[in-house]
């Protein structure tokens, strides 16, 4: 009997994987490398308090997101319009992002300019929450993990041209144009408008190419407040009859923070102990990237070959022995740098399946209707924990201070990373595989 291999890279796969390869002007570029190190210069008054208004700012659109997530992602499973506020939060996103054009470097705009940066993320993430939950509906139980690897994988590469296109286009221009004009920081202003424009153009075909999920049954608007009273009641069926569900959301979130923990504090350390120049550790940062999105898309593949929950825990056990070759490469090599790139590497190889395993499994475990709801779910409780990392990076520096020469401190962070990285291990350990994994010969279609 003759069987079809179901299409992985379709135009709806292409054009989803679109949005991932946008947003990532957005974190690359506006909220890690680029425009809050813009913020929290000297430009706007004194550094410290700069980084503790972006700290508190950031924060509270934390506590938003944890807060709404769950209930916006429901309502958008509940109205059938899920593609609906994919468009809307994007459409947001890409306003306040470009907004950033107006905020002049004098101390009066910080305010002005911290609120767009945390209103964007705020929209960001409600619009991720749609985009995860369109996962089911571009993949099939054979290739969900191979499309959430070459998803994520775009995030990468779409990182790397941003990246390299702000750099020498704008901050070190290879050639001279009114863009790269520093006076009143225009070229930095200009920064946040090319990424608007970036993010935007590449959102677009996946509000084209993706159906709406519409709802086959008709579903009585609620309030705000029956919605959270919903909420409350899935999180207890979810204990009483998805158990294991709950168990990865918590077990994901620790390791989902330490593996944001090893990107956000990656060049600190570089620099820092391991003596890289700025230029070294863009170079560092783009090569990084690279191998992360092979990660990707190479976990991609054994996801739906032996399941996500074999590659994630293979990728966290590659990161805490990457982990601790970092830490032991003053020690293991003559010049330390070399180490730092070895071992530096490999966690970023390890980073993107454990990412993206990490997506696919949720999304195998989403019941038919309710992914944005569990993918709300999702992004709560990330954030819910996004303390432990740099809680415990900071405490492994400030407890090694009195106990080893200047400038080798900042080294034992990275202890701090592992102990978030292994916990979160050990809490996957005994959460059962969400289903059997697909072959090529399974539905063609949830």
């Amino acid at each position: 009997m003759t069987t079809t291999r179901p299409r992985l890279f379709s135009k709806q796969v292409l054009a989803w994987a679109a949005w991932d390869w946008g947003s990532a002007a957005i974190n690359a570029v506006m909220t890690t490398f680029v425009f809050t190190v813009y913020l929290t210069s000297s430009t706007f008054g004194d550094v410290d308090s700069n980084s503790a208004a972006l700290g508190t700012g950031l924060a509270i659109a934390g506590f938003a997101i944890a807060l709404l997530a769950p209930v916006t992602g429901q309502r958008s499973d509940a109205g059938g319009r899920r593609r609906f506020w994919l468009g809307v939060n994007s459409v947001l996103v890409a306003l306040t992002t470009a907004a950033c054009f107006f905020v002049y470097p004098e101390p009066g705009f910080l305010i002005f300019g911290i609120t767009l940066i945390a209103l964007s993320s705020v929209f960001a993430e409600f619009a991720t929450v749609n985009y995860y939950a369109m996962l089911p509906q571009i993949s099939t139980p054979a290739t969900i993990g191979r499309v959430s690897g070459f998803g994520w994988s775009m995030g990468y590469l779409g990182g790397i041209l941003a990246l390299a296109i702000v750099l020498f286009g704008f901050v070190q221009p290879v050639f001279d144009w009114p863009g790269a004009n520093e006076d009143a920081a225009l070229n930095l202003r200009l920064v946040a408008v090319f990424s608007a424009v970036w993010f935007f153009a590449f959102a677009l075909p996946v509000l084209f190419a993706v159906s709406e999920n519409k709802r086959t049954v008709a579903v009585e608007k609620v309030s705000i407040a029956e919605s959270y009273r919903q909420l409350g009641r899935t999180i207890v069926r979810l204990y009483l009859t998805s158990r294991h569900t709950l168990y990865f959301l918590l077990a994901s979130a620790v390791f989902r923070d330490g593996l944001a923990a090893v990107f956000t504090f990656g060049g600190i350390v570089a620099a820092g102990t391991f003596g890289f120049t700025t230029s070294e550790v863009i170079v560092f940062a783009i090569v990084g990237n690279v191998v992360a999105a092979l990660g990707s898309l190479i976990g991609g593949v054994l996801d739906d070959r032996v399941g996500p929950k074999a590659v994630i825990v293979t990728a966290l056990l590659g990161l805490l022995v990457s982990g601790l070759g970092v830490f032991f490469s003053p020690v293991l090599f003559a010049a330390p740098a070399t180490g730092f790139w070895i071992f530096g590497l490999g966690l970023t190889f390890f980073v993107g399946p454990a990412q993206s395993s990490s997506r696919a499994y949720i999304a195998r475990m989403a019941e038919d209707g309710r992914e944005g709801e569990i993918f709300g779910l999702y992004a709560t409780t990330g954030r819910a924990v996004s303390f432990l990392a740099p809680t415990l990076f900071s405490a492994s520096v400030a407890l090694a201070i009195p106990f080893v020469a200047t400038g080798e401190a900042q080294r034992f962070g990275i202890l701090g990373i592992l102990v978030v990285l292994l916990a979160g291990l050990l809490l996957l350990l005994p959460v059962r595989k969400p289903t059997a994994v697909a072959t090529d010969t399974g539905p063609a279609a949830r």
